[in-house]
C-alpha cells in the first residue's frame, strides 16, 4: 500500500517522493489511489486561488495562474498527454501508424487547439467556481485515470507506463471511487447539490467514449492517453460545474 501510494505521488506531481517496489501489484494501488492525489492538488490549487483572489488578483488571472501551477506540478505531462492524444487521433489513422505520431516530440495543429482551449476553459471556470468545485475537478480528473486503468482495458504497446498500469484496477474499486467522489461533489455549487454530482457523471461518461475510441483506434490505453482522461476530466468538470 505504502509502494503505492508512492508511485501514485511520484507518477501523479512533481513531489520528490523517495520511490519504492514497481510492478503490477503496486501500480493497482497506485492507480486506485490516484483521485487521492488528485484531491490534494485540488486543494493545493484551491487554496491558491483564493489566496490570489484574497489579494485581489482579477478571476481570469487567478485562473490562469492556477492552471500554469496544476501545469507545474504536474510536469505538464497531463497536458503533454493530451496534445499527443488529440494529434494521434486527429490524423485518422489507426494501430501503430498513429502510436508513432504520438511519440513524435513535436505538437501538431490538433493538439495545439486542444491545449489552448483546454487552458482557456480551466482559466475561465476557475474565475466562475468556488473552491470546493476545484477541488472536485482535479479529484474527478484523477479518478478518469482508475476508470481508464480499470481490468479490461488493454495497453496499446507491451511497454512503457500503458503496460504497467493497463487492466489493474478492479472494476469494483472504480465504482466504489466514482460513488465517494460523487457523493464528495454534492456541495460544489451551493445551493445545487445536484450539479456536483451531474458534473462528475458528465466527465466520466465522456472519458469512457474517448477510452473506446482509443481501444478501437489504437490497440488500448497509453501513459498519453492516461493524461488526456485527465484533462478531458478535470475540464469538463469544471465547465459543467459553471453552468446556471
Amino acid at each position: 500500500m505504502t509502494d503505492g501510494f508512492r508511485l501514485a505521488v511520484t507518477t501523479l506531481t512533481v513531489l520528490p517522493v523517495r520511490g519504492g517496489r514497481v510492478d503490477r501489484s503496486v501500480a493497482a494501488v497506485a492507480m486506485g489511489v490516484a483521485p487521492l492525489v488528485g484531491a490534494l492538488l485540488g486543494l493545493v490549487l484551491a487554496g491558491l486561488s483564493e489566496g490570489l483572489g484574497a489579494l485581489g488578483a482579477p478571476g481570469l488571472v487567478a485562473g490562469a495562474v492556477t492552471v500554469a501551477a496544476g501545469a507545474l506540478l504536474t510536469r505538464g505531462l497531463h497536458l503533454d498527454g493530451l496534445a499527443d492524444t488529440v494529434d494521434a487521433l486527429g490524423s485518422y489513422r489507426s494501430g501503430p501508424a498513429a502510436l508513432e505520431i504520438m511519440k513524435k516530440p513535436d505538437i501538431g495543429p490538433f493538439g495545439v487547439v486542444a491545449l489552448a482551449a483546454t487552458v482557456l476553459v480551466q482559466a475561465a471556470s476557475i474565475a466562475a467556481v468556488p473552491w470546493w468545485a476545484i477541488v472536485m475537478a482535479w479529484t474527478t480528473g484523477r479518478l478518469a485515470i482508475s476508470l481508464a486503468c480499470r481490468r479490461g482495458v488493454p495497453p496499446a504497446r507491451p511497454e512503457g507506463l500503458g503496460a504497467m498500469v493497463a487492466s489493474t484496477v478492479p472494476s469494483p474499486v472504480v465504482v466504489l471511487a466514482a460513488i465517494l467522489v460523487a457523493a464528495a461533489a454534492v456541495p460544489a455549487i451551493p445551493g445545487r447539490p445536484w450539479q456536483g454530482p451531474l458534473a462528475v457523471i458528465v466527465a466520466l461518461g465522456a472519458v469512457l467514449l474517448l477510452l473506446r475510441h482509443c481501444v478501437r483506434r489504437l490497440g488500448g490505453i497509453t501513459g498519453d492517453v492516461l493524461g488526456g482522461c485527465a484533462e478531458l476530466a478535470t475540464t469538463l468538470t469544471l465547465l459543467t460545474l459553471t453552468l446556471s
